[in-house]
């Protein structure tokens, strides 16, 4: 168990968790919510990355936020219920805890610290959201992509995890050559080493350096 919501509750709280939830694989593609769909389950990563992604009618696509091991799918639970606010889908694999809205609300109303972390959680996930705004509308491309890479690499574990460029050009609203110069940019420089989707952060000071500040501030809201 490596969700921080869940290693952060009290032993009973966990226990409970550990009882009703169903650990299933997340392989890469694989689509969680859809846009304005039911919500049946609270969805804890252990490993790995969901991107929330807003799909346009012309066919484009961004990012809005992404999820890991720090935060849960399917708050709207904890707000008065509602559909999927965005297509969730995962980007980099791992494995992750379902509990149903059902359990979900067992813990609720057994456990107040199981309300306050996922209240504290939301919190800081709208830090995120807020950030993200900000940072795609005054930073590099290249800040960016070095945010969302250390971002990532939070998230799993060890130093190597698979992601193309095409995905991370899709999830930033780039194009795939300005991606694939920023990458070159930054192996050249040490930060990273990138071969047929496998990427390797090889010196996160550097990787670190090439980030805008969003990366600090969205981290602090999580911690």
């Amino acid at each position: 168990m490596r969700n921080k919501i869940l290693t952060s509750i009290q032993p009973a709280a966990q226990e409970f968790f550990r009882t009703h939830a169903q650990k299933r694989k997340m392989n890469t593609g694989d689509v969680i919510f859809e846009d304005g769909g039911l919500v049946s389950h609270a969805v804890f990563p252990h490993e790995g990355v969901v991107s929330i992604i807003a799909e346009m009618e012309n066919g484009r696509s961004v990012e809005k936020s992404s999820i890991g091991p720090e935060g849960f799918l399917g708050f709207t639970l904890i707000m008065g219920g509602g559909n999927a606010l965005g297509r969730s889908v995962v980007q980099v694999p791992g494995y992750a805890s379902w509990v149903t809205i059902a359990d979900l609300d067992v813990a609720l109303g057994k456990f107040q610290c199981v309300r306050e972390i996922m209240l504290r959680y939301a919190k800081s996930h709208t830090v995120q959201l807020m950030e993200s705004v900000a940072c795609n509308s005054l930073h590099t491309a290249e800040q960016r992509v070095a945010r969302w890479l250390l971002h990532t690499h939070d998230r799993v574990e060890g130093d190597t995890y698979y992601l193309t460029q095409e995905a991370i050009a899709r999830l930033l609203a780039l194009r795939r050559a300005t991606v694939n110069a920023i990458c070159t940019d930054l192996m050249n420089a040490g930060a990273i080493s990138y071969h047929r989707g496998s990427l390797r952060i090889t010196d996160r000071q550097t990787l670190h350096d090439r980030a805008c500040e969003c990366y600090d501030r969205i981290r602090r809201a999580s911690l």
